[in-house]
């Protein structure tokens, strides 16, 4: 069967925009993507600029563009993309600074994931957890990854990331997650993984995450970035972290239907921005709108029926909780 291949083409030194260009070839079943692009960089145009290495989904080298989503092409059928889209359009990923063809600059991906600072804080002073050759020992029933240790570094997540596409200085799904794998690690000292999540409530931080679920849908591991930026909003929580506004959000919800049985949306936007006039400010306009629209109740209403039996499954979640 011949098939026809859109490519995007960009050549830094002749080019002044990126352009789509079309290539034919005869092609048989099981082909994938990045197969078909080797043989039209050797038998149709040697200037055709692209990153791969092992071809089994273990570098991530080969993330791209492909059909509108971010996939590795060494995985990726071109029998399934024609039979789902009717066409094989190839991009080099997006939010991330364009080199040459399919080639983009990694350096921003690495430099955010350094810095959450992606190894153990050394301990100072020995203790049982070191074993008889000095390593630090980690027992299979003393941690859990959640998957996030299964990141390859292909960029998929920080190309699909809606968040970064707004905010280049966003830490991004793959560092979160990879700083999530540290804070769950049992052999981080407890005072190291205080300072790793204080350092992550910062603007760019984990609460600048919009929760579009993007990353878990194109990464090519499962490593399910969001979940795991989910619980480091947990654990900040838990160690106290509660000042930025994100954290405010969830905490005064809580509080919230806990005392009222319900959310009361004349109340939250107070519990979220505290005492700083100006975001009050800022949020009133917003309040006034609501109001006339009647999204509002009174500010100190009445509680639903039933208000006991609801504050009773928050007591029982405090204590299974551990917190008494």
């Amino acid at each position: 069967m011949r098939l026809t291949f859109t490519i995007q083409r960009f050549n830094p030194e002749t080019d002044q925009h990126p352009h789509q260009e079309e290539y034919r070839l005869d092609i048989g079943r099981g082909l994938t993507v990045l197969e078909a692009l080797i043989r039209i960089k050797n038998e149709l145009d040697g200037r055709l600029a692209l990153r791969y290495s092992c071809r089994s989904a273990i570098c991530g080298s080969c993330a791209m563009h492909i059909n509108g989503t971010e996939k590795l092409a060494c995985r990726t059928s071109v029998r399934k993309e024609l039979e789902r889209h009717g066409k094989i359009t190839i991009q080099p990923l997006p939010n991330l600074p364009l080199i040459k063809d399919l080639v983009v600059d990694m350096a921003p991906f690495w430099e955010k994931i350094r810095a959450v600072t992606p190894w153990l804080t050394p301990i100072t002073h020995p203790t049982k957890r070191y074993g008889p050759s000095g390593q630090l020992r980690l027992l299979p029933e003393t941690y859990q990854f959640h998957n996030v240790d299964a990141c390859i570094m292909c960029g998929a997540c920080v190309a699909a990331c809606t968040s970064h596409e707004v905010s280049k200085g966003f830490l991004g799904p793959a560092a979160l997650a990879k700083a999530a794998r540290f804070v769950a690690d049992p052999r981080e000292p407890a005072d190291a993984k205080q300072v790793r999540l204080s350092a992550l409530q910062e603007a760019d931080g984990i609460w600048d995450c919009t929760r579009c679920n993007m990353c878990v849908q194109v990464c090519p591991k499962d490593v399910q970035p969001m979940e795991a930026i989910i619980r480091l909003r947990r654990s900040s929580i838990r160690h106290g972290l509660t000042d930025a506004e994100g954290a405010r959000h969830i905490t005064g919800f809580v509080d919230l239907v806990r005392q009222e049985g319900r959310l009361n949306e004349a109340l939250m936007p107070l519990k979220v921005v505290g005492t700083n006039l100006q975001r009050i400010l800022h949020v009133l306009p917003l309040g006034v709108r609501m109001f006339f629209k009647g999204k509002v109740p009174l500010p100190f209403g009445h509680t639903i029926p039933g208000i006991e039996q609801v504050r009773a499954i928050f007591s029982a979640a405090r204590r299974r909780a551990g917190h008494g």
